[in-house]
Parts: C-alpha cells; sequence; structure tokens
C-alpha cells in the first residue's frame, strides 16, 4: 500500500524496473544524498529516465517509495531469521539489519524531515511495519528464556536509532559491538544471561 491506497498491478518487466530504481536510488541517497543527479540513479539502475519518470513523476515519490522499500525489505528478514536462528541470535541479527536501515534513513533525513507533506505518512508507516516485528522477535527471545520479557519494542527502536553512527563514521565496528551489548543487557537477568 501507498499512503492508504491499493496498489495497482504491475507487469513483471515494469516491476524488475521499479525494484532496480529503488535499490539504485537508496544507494544513491546514502553515498550522494537525495539531490543527486536523476541520471546517477537511472545509469545504476540500468534505466533510461523516462522509466523513473513514468513511475516517480516527483522526486517526493521516489524519496517515499525507497523509504518504504527499505522498511519493507528490513521487517520482511524477520521471518526467515527466526527461522534459522534461536530467538536471541535472530534478535541480534535483525537488529544489526535494522542499523543498516538507519544508515540509509540518514541519506533520505534531510528530505524526510523538511515539512514536505509527501512524507506526513513515512513515520507512522515506519512504526507499523517495525513494532510488531521487533516484538515477535522480542517475544520468541523473552519465552525461550534468553532475555528479560516486558521489553517496549518502540524504546528498542530508539535506542539502536540512538546507537547507529552514520556510515562512513563505523568503520571499525562501533554500531554492532553496542548492539550487542544492548542485547547482552537484555539477557541480563534471565538464566542463560547469568551464567
Amino acid at each position: 500500500m501507498d499512503g492508504g491506497q491499493p496498489r495497482r498491478r504491475v507487469r513483471a518487466d515494469a516491476q524488475r524496473s521499479i525494484d532496480a530504481l529503488l535499490t539504485a536510488a537508496a544507494e544513491v541517497f546514502v553515498s550522494s544524498g537525495v539531490d543527486a543527479p536523476v541520471r546517477q540513479i537511472t545509469a545504476k539502475a540500468g534505466v533510461g529516465a523516462g522509466t523513473l519518470y513514468r513511475h516517480f513523476p516527483q522526486r517526493s515519490d521516489l524519496i517515499a517509495a525507497v523509504f518504504r522499500h527499505e522498511v519493507d525489505a528490513c521487517a520482511d528478514a524477520a521471518p526467515s531469521l527466526m527461522a534459522e536462528y534461536e530467538p536471541v541470535e535472530a534478535l541480534a541479527r535483525w537488529l544489526r539489519r535494522f542499523s543498516g536501515f538507519i544508515a540509509t534513513k540518514r541519506g533520505l533525513s534531510a528530505a524526510l524531515h523538511s515539512g514536505d507533506p509527501a512524507y506526513d505518512s513515512l513515520p507512522s508507516y515506519f512504526r507499523q511495519r517495525f513494532v510488531p516485528v521487533l516484538g515477535a522477535l522480542l517475544d520468541a527471545a523473552a519465552e525461550a528464556g534468553q532475555i528479560r520479557s516486558g521489553t517496549d519494542p518502540e524504546d528498542l527502536l530508539r535506542a539502536v536509532g540512538n546507537l547507529t553512527l552514520p556510515a562512513q563514521e563505523d568503520d571499525d565496528g562501533h554500531t554492532r559491538r553496542m548492539i550487542d551489548l544492548l542485547v547482552d543487557g537484555l539477557r541480563y537477568g534471565t538464566r542463560a544471561g547469568s551464567g
């Protein structure tokens, strides 16, 4: 859904172009900011400018779509992590992935906080997608006795956001170490954390 409106069905080739544009734009926004030239995005995506403007007539349409795409990719990673890893490890891996999302969001930050009404729905989209996902990860780890129960997912999202440094300042793995420390703190007081 896009701002509460149902999605139109898109042909497979058009969807590939959209996906390529969103992936390319996310990378370009991180490295060059949201005002990067359109040709930089289209060259990276391997499509023409007409394709970009057909799907995203305004730059704000592209920025909002990139934000939603990145939110969805991060949120959608949780179920496979939960299936593959022990609950606390799935939680830690997802929090690291979320910190990567924060790096992308920093590239969008100026636009998202510009006051443009095109972005008004994005904070609630963020919460609607991430709070239940993180809540499920926290509940699974708590039920397994691997972390203490009662952690508020919104508080943890905020904490990780505050811990996360811009990618260029994180060459020594600071964010990863801080997330590991935060997860260790969640273990405090459980049988698994006291041994």
